[in-house]
């Protein structure tokens, strides 16, 4: 059986929102991962509030311990981040934090910055948000491009937002687009949530699906894996026997219980995922 390689597995912070970001790195150091995806969270990072001391400070940090940030993920789903508000001065300022945080992801040598499509009113027609959505998104893409970035793209379930929601949506939002520096995320929750399938997405992108958000599910939420229903496994089979070659992260959150014991939820992924990878994955 085709397996996914133990180096596609990179570290997160999510979940970790409640301690120190010296406890993140040194947590993923000791399990073996040495680049992560980046959750732009205070206090971890402050994308409101950051200057080069604290960027300085965060990257000694990640240093001492080995880890390289290949995605910078700002939190982007509640307000007052929202690039494709009905409100012009929330989504303007929106669109200059993603600009900042292109500027930070660069400046930690991240390949990626992680976007998704904000959320229009729900009393206006849905092509009003979409083309605000695709208006912003192209500024972020483009300010990104000139920083040497590349950018994902990944739908959210309904309840996130109203505008990009499917495999569908992602492939008429990038022939929009029009940008060749854009890459596509698969989330399994929201996979689910859309009555899409892994065949779909890989028909679809093909190398341009370059992420993978592991999260299990009841159906919905983003949960560590085994306390949800959703068939993790199988969909890893998947793609593996597709030839997938991008980074899986996990993204468990969906319970605030996990926040209290973030190193206990990394351990139970690990151990869950290890038969479905082709090398050693450290557990304790």
């Amino acid at each position: 059986m085709v397996k996914l390689a133990t180096s596609q597995l990179i570290g997160s912070n999510f979940c970790f929102q409640h301690v120190p970001f010296e406890t993140v790195a040194k947590a993923l150091r000791e399990h073996g991962l040495s680049r992560m995806e980046l959750w732009g969270i205070a206090p971890h990072l402050d994308l409101f509030h950051s200057n080069a001391p604290y960027i300085t400070r965060l990257s000694a940090i990640l240093d001492d311990n080995g880890i390289s940030v290949c995605c910078l993920t700002p939190e982007q789903v509640l307000y007052p981040v929202n690039i494709a508000s009905g409100d012009a001065a929330f989504r303007e300022a929106s669109i200059a934090h993603f600009l900042r945080a292109a500027e930070i992801a660069a400046e930690l040598g991240a390949e990626h910055i992680f976007l998704t499509s904000g959320r229009g009113y729900e009393n206006e027609p849905a092509d009003i948000a979409w083309n605000r959505s695709v208006e912003a998104i192209a500024r972020i893409a483009d300010h990104a491009a000139i920083l040497g970035l590349r950018c994902l793209l990944e739908p959210l379930q309904r309840v996130e937002s109203n505008i990009l929601l499917n495999a569908a949506g992602l492939q008429r939002m990038l022939n929009e687009l029009g940008r060749d520096n854009i890459d596509i995320v698969l989330d399994m929750v929201a996979m689910h949530a859309a009555g899409d399938c892994v065949a779909d997405y890989v028909k679809r992108f093909g190398p341009l699906l370059s992420h993978v958000h592991i999260a299990d599910g009841k159906p919905a939420g983003h949960l560590v894996w085994g306390d949800g229903e959703l068939p993790l496994g199988d969909w890893l089979a998947q793609l593996a026997a597709a030839g997938y070659r991008g980074r899986l992260s996990f993204e468990p959150f969906g319970d605030g219980t996990y926040a209290l014991d973030p190193v206990t939820a990394l351990k139970r992924n690990l151990a869950a995922i290890a038969p479905h990878l082709d090398g050693e994955v450290i557990v304790q």
